[in-house]
């Protein structure tokens, strides 16, 4: 007998096996009159959304008209990997009443007389049940940006199994929905800690909020310098042996180990560029972006990043936080070398006649523990987000076959 690991105790029956062409119909009308100027993507948390807000920016063609018309309520599958989603995935469009979507992706709706409701088949579509069938009928193509082969007819032609009533269906989906709801509103506390960061970052380094001594006086005014005052370069090559480090933008230097990305480093390391506890790297084609950070590691890295050593006495903490402010990252913009921007470069001979105004030292120190307060408490409320997630995917382990 099929049923799922954890099941509402009133449910017993058997599931049910449907294909996706029982219960649903392709969608292959156009936007031919461009009905929609909004283009959509998926996102793997948001679902389907516009592309200028995810993205920032329009990857769309600019005449849409040969693009697929979507509904509000209406299912797409994106048949690329990613991490995480090894065969795709598929999201209903929830958030507008109808987007244009690339020939690309499979669309389709649920039939009136299907014995599957569309919020039940929103959760099941996020679990890993689904993955199984539609891995069956996987082929990886010509590595065509991730894109998978997937024929429609053979993905509407995978068989799935089902909870057999609607009313354990919506009780299983409104279960669900409650940790969705959760994540959101977790999700939204860390948003806005991080906006709240930004707008401090900002309004700390543009000296419009300034610490005070512990005896209440008022600390000197900031004073402009040279960063070739405070550092000066490494060029030590490895020795054979060290730990590989990698430098990111979101988390500074990290251990590659504890990286989720694969390591594409060189099997010949001899290259590599030793770095030392307390120095500072960056990354020399992505400092505009604010690649950089303190190592609290011995090791190597990439001949890609530049290592900086601070002077004796020199905070290298503050000047982590000080080279992600905006008007930092506009003159690593400003001042990085190519011709365009995946060739843009900062040598360190460059970086080190930039010039920022600075504090004191011990105002310094007081920007970096305040800075790491604030990033202990975002920590905090990332984990609880975590925490959720964890176990909703667990969940949804154990709630579908």
């Amino acid at each position: 007998m099929i049923t799922p690991k954890i099941r509402f105790p009133e449910f017993h029956d058997e599931y049910i096996n449907d294909s996706l062409s029982e219960i649903s119909d392709r969608v292959r009308r156009k936007n031919s009159k461009n009905q929609t100027d909004i283009p959509l993507t998926i996102a793997s948390i948001e679902g389907l959304v516009d592309q200028r807000t995810y993205f920032g920016k329009t990857v769309a063609s600019k005449d849409m008209s040969g693009y697929y018309l979507l509904q509000n309520g209406e299912f797409a599958y994106n048949k690329s990997y990613s991490k995480g989603f090894p065969v795709g995935s598929i999201k209903r469009l929830d958030k507008y009443a109808q987007g244009a979507l690339s020939t690309l992706y499979i669309c389709f709706a649920l039939k009136d007389d299907a014995d599957v409701t569309s919020d039940y088949l929103v959760q099941y579509f996020n679990s890993p049940a689904w993955y199984e069938a539609v891995n069956e009928v996987c082929a990886e193509g010509a590595r065509n940006h991730g894109l998978l082969n997937v024929s429609p007819d053979d993905f509407f032609a995978t068989t799935h199994h089902f909870a057999p009533t609607k009313e354990e269906q919506d009780k299983v989906a409104a279960f669900l929905s409650l940790y969705d709801q959760k994540i959101e509103n977790q999700m939204a506390k860390v948003d806005a800690l991080e906006t709240r960061r930004k707008g401090l970052l900002q309004q700390i380094f543009y000296q419009e909020i300034r610490f005070k001594a512990d005896d209440g006086s008022e600390f000197p005014d900031w004073e402009s310098h040279a960063m070739g005052e405070f550092f000066t370069e490494r060029k030590d090559k490895a020795q054979g042996g060290e730990e590989l480090l990698s430098v990111t933008i979101a988390n500074g230097v990290i251990r590659q180990a504890d990286s989720d990305k694969r390591d594409n480093s060189s099997e010949d390391k001899s290259n590599y560029k030793r770095v030392m506890t307390g120095d500072m790297a960056y990354n020399t084609m992505r400092m505009w972006q604010g690649a950089e950070g303190v190592s609290y590691w011995d090791g190597i890295v990439s001949p890609a990043y530049t290592i900086i050593i601070p002077e004796d006495g020199v905070n290298a903490e503050f000047f982590m936080v000080l080279f992600k402010t905006y008007d930092a990252l506009k003159q690593f913009t400003i001042y990085s070398q190519g011709m365009t921007s995946d060739q843009w470069n900062l040598k360190f001979d460059i970086f080190a006649d930039l010039e920022f105004d600075v504090p004191c030292s011990e105002e310094q120190a007081k920007i970096v523990a305040f800075f790491k307060l604030l990033d202990k408490q975002i920590q905090i409320e990332k984990d609880k987000l975590e925490a959720i997630k964890q176990v909703k995917k667990g969940l949804l382990q154990q709630m579908f076959v």
